[in-house]
C-alpha cells in the first residue's frame, strides 16, 4: 500500500484529488484535498479559507478567463458532515442535504464537467461523523463514451474507515491529450499520525511540482470535534 504521498505522486497530472481516511492510531479523520493546472487560467488560483469551508479564487484577477468551472467551494462543514467536491457540486450536496435528502440523489442531478474533449470527471466524498467514529461516501460522475454523450455515476459506500488507511479519488488517470479520466475504485492509501502541517508538507512534496496549484488538510479529532487545517497555495 502506498502512503498518501507517494499515491498523489505516481502520475504527473492526477488533475484534483481527494484524500478521504483515519490517522494510524485512529483518534482522527484526515482529509485532503489538491488542485492542479496546465493553463495559465487553471493556474491562477489560491484556496482561501471560509467560516464552514475553503472557496477558490483568482491569485490574479486581471488573468481570469472563464471562473465557471475553476471558481467553487471545494469544501463545506454542514452539521455533522464534511463535503469535499471538485467543483460546485459541493453546494448541490449541500442543498439537497438541508431538505433532508442524500447525497446520492444529489449527484443524479449532476453530471462531469463539459470541458469536451476532456469531460472531466467531477469527483465528491462526504464525511458524516457520529458517535466518536465516521463513515464516508464518495462517488465519480464520468463521461459513458468519448463524445460525451452519457453520464456514469458510480458510488462507493465506506460503513467504517479503519485506522491507519485512507481513500484517493482524483480525475484523471494520468497526463494525455484528451486527458483521460479516472477509472477503478478509490486507491487505496496508508496514513500516518501526522498533524495537517505535517501532512499538507509530504502530500505538496509528492505532487509534481510543476503541475501543483493548492491544497487543503485537515484532520478532526474524533472524540472532541476539534480540527486541524493547513493550507499551502503555489501562489503567494
Amino acid at each position: 500500500m502506498n502512503t498518501a504521498s507517494q499515491a498523489v505522486g505516481a502520475t504527473t497530472y492526477p488533475g484534483r484529488g481527494i484524500v478521504m481516511g483515519r490517522s494510524a492510531d485512529g483518534r482522527r479523520a484526515v482529509m485532503a484535498y489538491f488542485i492542479m493546472g496546465r493553463s495559465v487560467n487553471s493556474r491562477n488560483r489560491v484556496f482561501a479559507a471560509e467560516p464552514d469551508g475553503i472557496r477558490t479564487e483568482a491569485f490574479d484577477p486581471s488573468k481570469m478567463v472563464d471562473p465557471s468551472l475553476i471558481i467553487y467551494h471545494p469544501v463545506r462543514d454542514f452539521g455533522n458532515r464534511t463535503i469535499v467536491t471538485n467543483g460546485d457540486q459541493t453546494d448541490t450536496i449541500r442543498d439537497f442535504l438541508a431538505k433532508g435528502d442524500t447525497f446520492e440523489n444529489a449527484l443524479r442531478t449532476r453530471e462531469f464537467e463539459p470541458d469536451a474533449p476532456n469531460f472531466t470527471p467531477r469527483v465528491s466524498a462526504m464525511a458524516t461523523f457520529a458517535d466518536g467514529g465516521f463513515r464516508l461516501d464518495m462517488a465519480i460522475l464520468r463521461a459513458g463514451d468519448a463524445a460525451g454523450s452519457c453520464c456514469h455515476r458510480v458510488f462507493w459506500e465506506y460503513e467504517k474507515v479503519e485506522p491507519g488507511k485512507g481513500y484517493f479519488l482524483h480525475t484523471y488517470l494520468s497526463d494525455g491529450n484528451p486527458i483521460p479520466s479516472f477509472t477503478g475504485d478509490p486507491e487505496t492509501v496508508a496514513l500516518g499520525d501526522e498533524d495537517a502541517e505535517a501532512l499538507a508538507a509530504a502530500l505538496w512534496a509528492g505532487l509534481n511540482a510543476d503541475n501543483r496549484v493548492s491544497l487543503w488538510v485537515q484532520t478532526r479529532d474524533l472524540t472532541t470535534g476539534e480540527t486541524d487545517t493547513a493550507i499551502v497555495n503555489a501562489n503567494h
